[in-house]
C-alpha cells in the first residue's frame, strides 16, 4: 500500500513538472517515470494515471461543442440544431389557464433568439422571398396567459420553414385540437419538431436531401411531428393518453383524418433519433389518445367559421366587417351565435 501511494505521488508530481519542460525535451519523456518492480504489487495505479494523462492531452484544447443541449423559456423548452438553424424539438405544457388571457400576438415580432450565437442563428431575411412561411413549433395561441411567453414563441429558434397552406391549415387545426384537449384533460404536454426523412429513388436507393433558404442555409424539413401526452388530473388513476403524428410539410386538405398520420412512438423515435418523455414509465398502462379521445380536427365549415370570427375581431372598419360576412355567406356557412355577437359588437 505504501509503495502504491508513493507511485501515485511520483506520477502526479512528474506530470506537473512536465508542463514546465521545453516541448522538444518533453517529447522524449514518458508521461511519467516508468517504474519497474517485481512481486505481486498491482499495476493499477500506473495504468490509471497513464489513461488519465492520455485523456488530459486529448482534451487539452477542449472538445467540439454543439451549443446548449436544452434551452428553457417561460412555457417551452427546446433543443436547437446549430447546423440546420431550426429546433430539433420543442416541448410545451398546455392547460386551460394558459390558453386564456389577454396576451395578443399583434404585439409580437419574429426575431432571432438572443440566446443563440448569431453565427448559428436564422434571421428573418432568410425567409423573405423564400416561398416558405415561418412556422411555429409551439404556437403563440397556447400562451395567452403571458405576454412574455407568447413573445418567446416568436424567437426563430422555435420556427421552421413551413408550407404556407400547411401552416395556416392542417397544422393550425392540429394545434387547435391540442388546445381543445384542455377541456377534457387538466395537463397536456406536446413535443413538436421537424423531420428530414429519406426518399427512395427510382433505382431503389434511399437518399436524404433538403432545400435550404437564405444566406444562413436554414433547412426546410420534409415532415413535421407532434407527440401529445395528456393527463386527466394529477389525482386521476386513469392511464395517461399518448399519440404521435407525422405530417408532410405540404398542403393537406380537409379530407385526411389525423389518425391517418398517426405513427407509433417507437417508430417516431427511430426517425428522429430522440427519446420522448424519457421519465415516462412505459411499462405502465398508456392509452392511445385517439382511442380515449376523438382526434377529430375541425371540418371545413367549423374551421372557416373560426377564421371568420378572428377576422371580425381584428376588423378595423365597417367595410371589412361586411366583407367577412359576405365571404362567409358565399361559402354557404351560417354564422353562429358567437360570430354574430362579435359582428354586432
Amino acid at each position: 500500500i505504501l509503495f502504491e501511494t508513493l507511485l501515485v505521488k511520483a506520477s502526479t508530481e512528474w506530470r506537473f513538472l512536465s508542463h514546465f519542460l521545453y516541448v522538444d525535451a518533453a517529447a522524449s519523456l514518458p508521461p511519467f517515470p516508468t517504474l519497474i518492480f517485481s512481486g505481486d504489487l498491482s499495476l493499477r495505479p500506473r495504468r490509471i494515471h497513464q489513461e488519465s494523462a492520455e485523456k488530459a492531452v486529448l482534451e487539452q484544447f477542449g472538445f467540439p461543442l454543439t451549443g446548449t443541449e436544452t434551452r428553457c423559456y417561460t412555457n417551452h423548452a427546446l433543443s436547437y440544431d446549430q447546423t440546420k438553424r431550426v429546433p430539433r424539438w420543442v416541448l410545451e405544457h398546455i392547460s386551460r389557464s394558459k390558453i386564456m388571457g389577454d396576451a395578443d400576438r399583434k404585439h409580437c415580432k419574429f426575431k432571432p433568439d438572443p440566446n443563440i450565437p448569431p453565427a448559428f442563428s436564422a434571421f428573418n431575411e432568410d425567409y423573405v422571398g423564400s416561398g416558405w412561411s415561418r412556422g411555429h413549433m409551439t404556437p403563440a395561441g397556447n400562451n395567452k396567459f403571458s405576454s412574455k411567453a407568447m413573445a418567446e414563441t416568436f424567437y426563430l429558434s422555435n420556427i421552421v420553414p413551413q408550407n404556407f397552406d400547411n401552416n395556416s391549415g392542417y397544422w393550425n387545426r392540429i394545434e387547435m385540437y391540442c388546445r381543445e384537449l384542455t377541456e377534457r384533460f387538466e395537463d397536456v404536454w406536446v413535443v413538436s419538431g421537424p423531420l428530414t426523412l429519406p426518399q427512395t429513388r427510382c433505382d431503389g436507393k434511399k437518399t436524404v436531401s433538403y432545400q435550404v433558404i437564405g444566406e444562413d442555409n436554414v433547412a426546410v424539413p420534409s415532415h413535421l411531428y407532434k407527440v401529445i401526452l395528456a393527463c386527466r388530473s394529477p389525482e386521476s388513476t386513469e392511464p395517461l393518453a399518448l399519440g404521435a403524428f407525422v405530417v408532410p410539410n405540404e398542403a393537406i386538405g380537409f379530407q385526411p383524418q389525423l389518425t391517418e398520420f398517426q405513427v407509433s412512438l417507437q417508430d417516431l423515435e427511430k426517425l428522429s433519433g430522440l427519446v420522448f418523455f424519457p421519465r415516462l414509465d412505459r411499462s405502465s398502462d398508456i392509452r392511445n389518445i385517439c382511442s380515449v379521445d376523438t382526434c377529430k380536427l375541425l371540418d371545413f365549415q367549423e374551421f372557416t367559421l373560426y377564421l371568420s370570427t378572428r377576422k371580425i375581431e381584428g376588423a378595423r372598419s365597417v367595410l371589412r366587417l361586411e366583407k367577412v360576412m359576405e365571404n362567409l355567406k358565399n361559402a354557404g356557412i351560417e354564422p353562429d351565435d358567437y360570430f354574430m355577437s362579435r359582428y354586432e359588437k
